[in-house]
């Protein structure tokens, strides 16, 4: 049975997947042939045409690798400065200035005349900025809306005051996960008596109303004694007890421990739906983490090499589609979750999923969207200075010119996504 949970999971997400990359290319398409630009493909996947069909002027399909998507922009690169694009040179010297004179020589090789006021390249800078930044956007959309789901309409796994059961001993967070011994102390709250399904009602005379206001008040009280109130079978009782000072994590800053007040016991959890505020704020922190999983990226690779070639993998370690799928089958099993919670696990990764790509998209640099976005705000402003001093309108930014750049990066996203699907089968991340 868990088998097929776990391959249900996998295609469940593959296919959020393709439907997320079909509506970042949605998003780039729609503004497109609203502005008037002339679109001749829309594809999911890349390599071999698996299926496709042709409507209007465009064709729509999909290619048999799953890693992405593209639409065919007509004129998304300028003719050479002061060039007829019908009569682009054929061969120049230096390798640099004969890719981007290819490149220049494929953009116009079936363009008609009627099509010349059709092309990307010629339309405003806001419009071409619109249109690059409608994907990653859409991105974001997702992942609100994923977000939304989640937390809105499922809820958001909440602890409660309820106890969910008492430790038998202090153990600090650096021995987290070993049993008891002899030479253990007893928890403060074993001492007091305390049982599972008891509800704090109160610590040191302050009313508990949530689980982080009982935290923050046992933290605060080192070894000094406290009152705590509780309620037993619907009987409020009281017992007073020293909580012990242990090394946890810091509140502020996770990867520190401070000593701090110890009582040991854990909650009782359940679902709550939450509000905007907390989907708000839940966004807030992933765009955060996704920052600066996307900046640390290039250090963090080194690691995934080093495990594709066995070493120990990082658990929180970047990796590719492929290992994303692995840990979305693994999401629906582990801990034997209930359906609901096998829904949410998904949507979640998918809702973190997007996120990263329109993030990412976002890095201006060719040949992600952030690149040609940067070439249309570029493009605006050395208008507008022109303008300002009474100069020549310089015309369209030539993008073409950072194609070099644009191969390379190319090149080193191929060579990572190669080293991370490569890492993801023989290594790869387990959650379990």
């Amino acid at each position: 049975m868990n088998a097929l949970i776990y391959t249900l999971g996998v295609v469940a997400f593959v296919i959020g997947v393709a439907i997320s990359i079909g509506l970042h290319e949605l998003g780039h398409m729609y503004p497109a042939k609203k502005f008037g630009i002339k679109v001749t493909q829309f594809f999911v996947g890349f390599g071999n045409t698996l299926w496709s069909f042709k409507r209007g002027e465009t064709e729509y399909g999909i290619k048999s690798i799953p890693l992405g998507g593209y639409v065919k922009l007509v004129g998304m690169l300028p003719p050479a400065k002061d060039a007829d694009p019908h009569e682009v040179r054929k061969t120049n010297t230096g390798l640099f200035t004969q890719l981007i004179s290819d490149a220049r020589n494929a953009e116009y090789e079936h363009i008609e005349d009627k099509d010349l006021d059709r092309l990307f390249y010629r339309k405003p800078w806001w419009q071409k900025l619109i249109v690059m930044a409608g994907g990653p956007t859409v991105n974001i959309l997702i992942a609100i809306v994923l977000f939304t789901i989640v937390f809105m309409g499922f809820g958001a796994l909440t602890p409660s005051t309820t106890v969910q059961a008492v430790s038998d001993c202090a153990i600090s967070d650096a021995e987290a996960g070993r049993t008891c011994t002899s030479e253990d102390s007893v928890t403060p709250a074993k001492k007091a008596g305390l049982l599972a399904d008891d509800k704090i009602t109160s610590f040191n005379g302050a009313k508990i109303t949530s689980w982080d206001q009982l935290t923050g008040l046992i933290r605060a009280n080192g070894s000094k004694e406290a009152t705590i109130g509780f309620e037993r079978d619907g009987s409020p009782r009281e017992v007073s007890v020293a909580t012990s000072v242990l090394a946890r994590a810091d509140v502020d800053d996770p990867t520190k421990t401070v000593d701090v007040g110890f009582l040991g016991v854990t909650p009782t959890q359940s679902y709550v739906r939450q509000g905007p505020g907390f989907v708000a704020s839940v966004m807030g922190d992933y765009v955060v983490g996704t920052t600066q999983a996307i900046i640390h990226l290039p250090e963090r690779m080194v690691g995934v090499t080093k495990a594709a070639f066995g070493a120990e993998r990082e658990a929180d370690g970047p990796i590719s589609v492929v290992g994303a799928s692995r840990v979305a089958g693994e999401m629906v099993t582990v801990d034997d979750p209930t359906w609901p919670e096998r829904i949410q696990r998904v949507l979640v990764l998918l809702a973190g999923l997007n996120l990263f790509l329109a993030l990412f998209n976002f890095i201006p640099l060719l040949p992600l969207d952030g690149g040609h976005i940067a070439g249309a705000l570029y493009e605006a402003v050395r208008r507008a200075f022109a303008k300002l001093r009474g100069r020549p309108d310089p015309g369209y930014a030539d993008v073409a010119r950072m194609l070099p750049v644009a191969y390379a990066v190319g090149a080193l996203l191929m060579l990572m996504s190669v080293i991370l699907i490569y890492a993801d089968i023989v290594n790869p991340v387990s959650i379990s």
